[in-house]
């Protein structure tokens, strides 16, 4: 063996520093000296700020992925120290415990840290006297000053028995020597003992990882100007990868357009895949290749479905050591793990070169495993990359998860699966993924066409699968709902009642959704044919759908349902309630607004129009049109073009009204309500533009057992002059205590005016005042603006003056403001602000900008700004300044 021969070096002041190490070859200098920074090195603050815990700890880990910024990192940090840095950078020979402290000694000498010719020098390239690294220790720990020694590449040092060495010399050094490693992997040393003794900083993967920020100024030193948000897309697809981005932004330097590129770029063919493939891929022994490029196609693995992918028993210790050498693996906890996402991207692309033809049966096993394990929509998405739309329609039906194409949650992405399934994939359970996917995108006509070859292929089967056969009966319950057939959706619950007999529970258990559409359907039908009370059982039930986030929808649409129900019954505050509740859930649970059919806007807008809050009325009306599917439900279409026309009306363009009164509306059967409505609406525009005798041939078709119906349809006579078939109307009226306050008090009005015509002004007083008392519970407006001129007189004297103070007409003015108030008209009614305007309004006053609003009410800016301008139009003004003050004359604030 040869010995390390000493020499003097004229360039040190301490002692003789070796020229060869113990295997004879040359001491190389460079492995001493600190990596250069290059100009375009971003010196990143919150990381050094780290770094400098490291002057308090004996040993410091630095430990992340190639190219992680790791090295540049604890140069640039090491070069600003004041005490002495010893360097070296680690290669391959030096896990021979002699070369590795033959190269660390002279590291220390190159420093300037004297060594005494008594610590000796290695002679052995394969051990290490006990010695020498006791008089080291004892040397480092004798000095007044810390020597901070950095072990770079650290993760090249594989030998146990230097791990120990180093970690005698580290303990036994004591304040004499600070340790720093950088490194791809986790060192043999037992960290959990310094960790627990609170001497240990250590800088992880995610830490080294880039911002947002971090990258725009990264790009900057490269002569590029990103947006933040640019940057952020950026740093998403790197996951903020130190290297990736400088690889990235030299070669967008080249492009013409470097912002798009940087957006665009195609990772397989650029410098980052070259970086990736041979610091990372080909480091890798081919089994270990092999696997990585079979689970680029997963978004996450485990080790048992990995072992299905190569078909081998191995993947537990591979995926192990793979993320222990930071080798782009992720650890997502529970044994599952994901690639780099740029590092997928770039495997996969180097799979179809390597391994031609591959993909697609990869795609299938990792499905076929999937679905085994229970993880459906993972185990679709792999079904549909392989091409194989039997198994993934098959596992969507059987596993009866059709559901989850209406809910809301997951449509969006089960509609993107099922989105390239072509023609040619025939099986029943394709057909019934077909019609789902047309119903939920309001298709009747093609859903209908391939429910009934699904329907047909399924009657070849015997025994049929029930849960094909289930689905069908949803898909059928929406199409009875959508062509208005109560008849046909009665027979299609009783037969699902049957089907979910022999349906296993775990299953019915599993999606809740599925017995919530169809409570949904089925009520909504009912609806439409007139049975309320039917309508309301069924749909009561669906709204305590068990499911949490599943069922969010159809609990949504029942309770909307429920709150038309309240309204057409004379109920405005409790359908105003149900259908603002809805509003709540759906901005919980961050649903798409507005989600549905939009019914409890309609609701909202209606109750607004009969509260005369107009500007509200037609900006909910506004938020429903851009649905586009309420027109193909027969509900939500009917009650669109009611409370549109009934808007238009109050709005005094009686022609236009007549017009939306009269929908297109597709339905098998006809509604008894919908029709009584649009009759009114009707005859009552015909009498607005003095056509009383339409207005009454028209009266003739509305039906007298809807107490709602002929209060107005009584209203409409006793304003043609026909106060005896006005009266007959009221007196028919069943008094069974269905019909609400707005029923009672359009019905209180009508008799009061019959009364006031008689000459009974006693009765008619009484009976506007039962009326008043009503309506100022609901804010019910309308029916007084309708009432006409005959009611001014009434209202203005003392004892019902008093009960239309604050909500019918203006509240007396303060006396200090009577005389700036009196010059103001005082109109004899006053279009009521809703309790949210009025909530708006307070904060107006604060004064909070309309972000602000916002935030506080929990609402999107959109909607403050619809509130404020129904605000402005209310109070007759333009400016919030205004606003303000005309509320406080008039006593609203």
């Amino acid at each position: 063996m040869v010995r390390a021969v000493g020499a003097i070096d004229e360039n040190t002041a301490g002692p003789a520093v070796a020229s060869l190490d113990p295997l004879g070859d040359p001491i190389l200098h460079t492995r001493f000296a600190l990596p250069l920074r290059p100009p375009t090195f971003l010196r990143r603050k919150r990381l050094v700020r780290h770094l400098d815990q490291a002057l308090g700890t004996p040993l410091t880990l630095v430990n992340g992925a190639a190219g992680a910024g790791k090295t540049l990192l604890v140069a640039d940090w090491a070069a600003g120290l004041e005490e002495p840095v010893a360097w070296l950078t680690i290669e391959s020979e030096d896990t021979r415990p002699g070369v590795f402290w033959a190269y660390l000694l002279n590291a220390l000498r190159a420093s300037g840290v004297p060594v005494p010719d008594e610590v000796g020098c290695p002679a052995d390239a394969t051990r290490v006297n006990r010695g020498l690294l006791t008089a080291l220790a004892a040397e480092l720990n004798g000095r007044d000053r810390t020597t901070t020694v950095v072990l770079d590449e650290y993760d090249r040092e594989t030998a146990p028995e230097v791990a120990e060495q180093l970690e005698f010399v580290l303990h036994h050094a004591g304040r004499g020597m600070r340790l720093i490693l950088v490194t791809r992997t986790e060192p043999m040393l037992p960290l959990h003992r310094y960790r627990a003794a609170g001497e240990l900083t250590e800088i992880r993967n995610a830490e080294l990882a880039f911002s947002p920020g971090e990258a725009v100024a990264l790009l900057e030193l490269h002569g590029l100007c990103l947006p933040v948000e640019a940057a952020r897309t950026l740093v998403d697809r790197t996951q903020g990868w130190a290297a990736g981005l400088r690889l990235c932004a030299l070669a967008a330097r080249q492009s013409a357009d470097p912002e798009t590129y940087l957006k665009e770029f195609e990772a397989d063919r650029s410098t980052v895949a070259d970086f990736l493939l041979a610091e990372v891929l080909k480091r890798q022994p081919d089994q270990t290749q092999d696997l990585l490029l079979r689970v680029s196609v997963l978004e996450r693995f485990c080790p048992a479905l990995v072992n299905a992918l190569t078909c081998r028993n191995d993947a537990d210790p591979i995926l192990a050591e793979l993320h222990r050498t930071n080798a782009f693996v992720e650890d997502l906890g529970h044994s599952w793990y994901r690639l780099h996402p740029l590092f997928g991207e770039i495997l996969r692309a180097h799979l179809r070169v390597r391994l031609p033809g591959l993909e697609p049966e990869l795609h299938r096993r990792a499905a076929q495993w999937l679905r085994r394990s229970g993880s459906l929509p993972e185990a679709l998405v792999h079904g549909a990359a392989a091409g194989d739309w039997e198994f993934a329609a098959d596992a969507l039906v059987d596993d009866l998860a059709i559901g989850e194409l209406f809910t809301g949650l997951r449509s969006d992405d089960l509609a993107r699966v099922f989105s390239s399934m072509g023609p040619e994939a025939r099986s029943p359970a394709t057909d019934v993924v077909r019609a789902a996917r047309d119903l939920s995108e309001w298709d009747l006509d093609h859903g209908l066409v391939h429910l009934h070859h699904a329907e047909e292929s399924l009657a070849g089967v015997v025994p049929a699968p029930v849960a094909a056969q289930l689905s069908c009966t949803l898909l059928e319950a929406l199409a009875a709902r959508l062509t208005g057939s109560p008849g046909q959706a009665e027979r299609v619950a009783e037969a699902a009642r049957e089907l979910q007999r022999e349906v296993p529970a775990h299953l019915l258990d599993k999606h809740p959704e599925l017995t919530a559409l169809l409570l949904t359907h089925l009520g909504s039908t009912r609806l439409w044919a007139g049975q309320f009370e039917d309508a309301r059982a069924a749909l009561a039930a669906a709204t305590v759908s068990p499911g949490g986030a599943s069922t969010v929808l159809p609990r949504e649409e029942s309770m909307g349902h429920l709150a038309l129900i309240d309204y057409l019954t004379g109920w405005l505050g409790s359908a105003e309630h149900k259908a603002t509740a809805v509003l709540t859930e759906t901005e919980q649970h961050s649903l798409p607004q507005p989600s549905g059919s939009g019914i409890e806007r309609l609701v909202l807008a209606a109750v607004a129009v009969d509260r005369n809050e107009l500007g509200r009325a037609h900006a909910l009306l506004d938020e429903v049109a851009e649905l586009h599917a309420a027109a193909q439900d027969p509900v939500s279409a009917a009650v669109q073009a009611i409370t549109t026309a009934r808007l238009l009306l109050a709005q005094g363009d009686a022609e236009a009204a007549v017009e939306a009164a009269n929908p297109a509306v597709s339905a098998a059967v006809a509604s008894p309500w919908a029709q009584c409505h649009e009759a009114l609406v009707t005859s009552a525009a015909h009498l607005a533009e003095g056509h009383p005798e339409t207005a009454v041939e028209v009266l003739r078709d509305v039906p007298d057992d809807q107490p709602a119906c002929a209060v107005e349809a009584a209203r409409i006579h006793l304003a043609t002059g026909r106060p005896g078939a006005a009266i007959d109307l009221l007196d028919g009226i069943q008094a069974d205590g269905r019909a609400g306050p707005a029923v009672g008090v359009r019905a209180a009005l009508v008799r009061a005016q019959a009364a006031e015509q008689a000459g009974d002004s006693t009765a008619a007083r009484r009976l506007v005042a039962h009326a008043l008392l009503d309506a100022r519970r609901e804010r019910l407006l309308l029916p007084f603006l309708e009432a006409g001129s005959w009611i001014r007189p009434l209202l203005v004297t003392p004892p019902l003056r008093q009960l239309t103070t604050g909500w019918l007409t203006p509240a007396p003015p303060r006396r200090r403001e009577a005389a700036r108030t009196r010059a103001l008209p005082s109109p004899l009614v006053v279009e009521t602000l809703s309790e949210r305007e009025r909530d708006v309004l307070q904060r107006l006053a604060q004064p909070m900008s309309t972000q602000e609003i916002a935030a506080d009410l929990f609402v999107s800016v959109n909607t403050v700004k619809t509130h404020l301008k129904s605000v402005y139009r209310k109070l007759a003004v333009n400016r919030r300044n205004d606003a303000v003050r005309r509320a406080r004359e008039l006593r609203l604030l």
